[in-house]
Parts: structure tokens; sequence; C-alpha cells
């Protein structure tokens, strides 16, 4: 067995094999479930009912995916470029953590100047972490896969010495958690009563953005040059460590910008546990979307709902809630093998 690039890529192989590895997740998910004594249509429809039965489950789903576009977006917009982002954590936190050192009192601004004041300084936040990888990649060389994952880490651990510190809430009854950010600097809501926030109207128009950089613009076309042929891009005359730099800020902000909507809309104030994984599992929705902006997000209101409906499942059916990161990781590995069979043909010899 061998693989050949495929010369031409017909536009229903590109819808086939997608559709395909989504079904193919669908059914080892149900064997699953049916190993645990359950009936994997009575599940599924449970998760489905969970996730979009009702309006305020539906509802959730949408809050629970805004992140999820942002960190979504902001893997996609790298790995065109093939720069590794896997630190979409640490630029979510330092964006939070801009949102709460400006957003509790620091500047008092009307909201409609304070909110995009925060956004612009969550991105900086973001776009600053990621710079750093970037930077040691394009000058030194070093692997930019370790230094962003390291980043999480390092960035999980300065945010608990800030909220033990300067951070820390001297109402909060010894709490790790910062101060709530004013009221000028919240996020409104999008339907009174509910969770759903104005952030996931900003995700939905930072996709479009990013859409419009990637098909319109001299960057997006540098970025999709730099990202299948580095050395093929540089002899063309593009310089390629600057678009790398270029797309350090856009992906680093947008990933600030998942920590400020989390904070002004949702929480309220940083707190070790604002993110559940955001940053890794924009990665699994930037895959998922092909690294479409657009759709990252389907793809992330896809995989919100499976997490919403899957803890609205285990209540009712009482199969463990941890099938749907079976489902999501399953999703991811056969969307990859889709890709892969999008771009080359197998021959057997």
């Amino acid at each position: 067995m061998r693989l050949e690039p495929r010369e031409q890529r017909s536009p229903a192989i590109l819808i086939l094999y997608p559709g395909l590895a989504l079904l193919a997740s669908v059914i080892v998910c149900a064997a699953l479930v049916m190993l645990s004594g359950a009936s994997p249509l009575s599940v599924f429809g449970l998760m489905v009912k969970g996730a979009a039965g009702t309006t305020f489950a539906f509802l959730e789903t949408l809050t629970r995916a805004t992140p999820l576009i942002f960190t979504g977006l902001a893997a996609a917009v790298a790995f065109r470029a093939k720069l590794w982002n896997i630190g979409g954590e640490a630029q979510l936190y330092i964006g939070a953590v801009m949102t709460v050192v400006l957003g509790t009192g620091f500047l008092p601004l009307p909201q409609p100047i304070l909110i995009p004041v925060l956004m612009l300084a969550a991105m900086l936040g973001g776009a600053m972490v990621l710079s750093i990888p970037t930077f040691l990649k394009t000058r030194f060389g070093v692997d930019e896969v370790v230094t962003t994952l390291l980043l999480n880490f390092i960035a999980i651990l300065f945010v608990s010495m800030l909220l033990e510190g300067v951070l820390k809430d001297p109402t909060g009854l010894g709490w790790p958690q910062s101060k709530k950010v004013i009221a000028e600097a919240q996020l409104p809501k999008l339907i009174q009563g509910k969770r759903l926030h104005f952030g996931f109207v900003v995700a939905i128009a930072a996709a479009i953005a990013v859409w419009i950089i990637d098909r319109q613009s001299t960057l997006g076309y540098e970025m999709r040059a730099v990202g299948h042929s580095p050395k093929a891009a540089s002899f063309a005359g593009i310089p390629v460590n600057r678009v790398l730099a270029k797309t350090a800020l856009l992906s680093g902000g947008l990933a600030g910008l998942a920590g400020m909507s989390e904070v002004t809309g949702l929480k309220g104030n940083l707190t070790l546990d604002l993110s559940p994984g955001f940053g890794y599992t924009g990665i699994v929705v930037a895959m998922l979307a092909l690294m479409h902006p657009l759709g990252v997000i389907a793809a992330a209101i896809f995989v919100a709902a499976v997490f919403v409906g899957a803890d609205a499942m285990s209540r009712t059916a009482g199969v463990p809630s941890y099938i749907a990161h079976v489902m999501v990781a399953t999703s991811l590995l056969t969307m990859v093998s889709a890709i892969m069979l999008t771009r080359y043909r197998v021959r057997w010899r």
C-alpha cells in the first residue's frame, strides 16, 4: 500500500469524506454506548434534546460555543500558515488578565468606549504571548509546538500567583479570584434572563472578518502561501518571518478575546477554572472545520452541543458524560484521516 498525491480534488470528495468521517465517529460511539448497556438511539436522542430540545438548552449550547469560536479561529489562522499554535489556553488566560486589570475600575469609561478598549487589550495580551514562541521559531528555529504548549502551564502558574497576590479580591473570603469587573465593562445579554451574551455576536463577526482577511486580503494570500511551502513563498518574494509574526498577532489576539468574553460576558471575574480547556478544544474545532473560518462556527456549535447534550443525557440515561470526550476525540481522528484521503489516493500493489 502506498499514498499518491491527488492531482485534482473534486467537490464531491471534499464533501463526501468529511461526512463519512462524522458517520464513522457516530458508529464508534454507538458501539461504546451499547457496551455500557444503553440504547444508542435513546442516548443520542437525549443528547440532541439536552443540547437543543428547549430554548434554554439551545442558548446554553451557543453560550458554550462562544469561546470555542474564538479559540477555533485562533488555531485555524495559525495552522493555515503552518504555525502550530498549541498555546490557546495561555493566550486566553492572559487576555482575561488584561481584562480584569483594566475592567475593575482602573479605566472609568462609559460602556461603549470601555468594552472596545478591553477587547483591544485582551487581543494585545494574547498576541504578545504567541509572539514569544514565534520569535523563537523564526530567529532560532525552536519548535513552536513545545514552546506554545509549555507556555500554557507557565500562564496558569502566573495567573495563580496574581490571584493570590495583587489581583486577589479582598472580599472573596480567601478564594483565589479577582475582583468583579465594573458594570460598564460587562457585555450585555442578548436575551434578558439568559446567559447568552454579546460575545457570541462578536465571535460571529470575528469569523466573518477572518474569512474576509483570508480570501480578500494580501495577508491572507501570504499566509496561505507560507502554509503551502515556506521555501516557495520566500523564493516568490514573500517575507516569511514577517508573515508568521502577523499571523501570531492575529491568532493570539483571537484567543485573547475568548478570555475577555468569558470574564465580561459570563463569569464576571477571573478564576483558575475560567477555562475547562477551551484552548485545547479550539484545536479540535479548527480541525473539524477544515481550517475554514466560517466552518469554525458550525464546528464550535457542534462540539458545544456534544458537551451540553452529554451533561443532560448522563443525568437521565445513566451513561457517563465522558462519552462526549470520546465523541469529540473520535470525530477529530476520523476527520484527520478524511483530510488525508482528500489529499492522497491509496494505491494497492
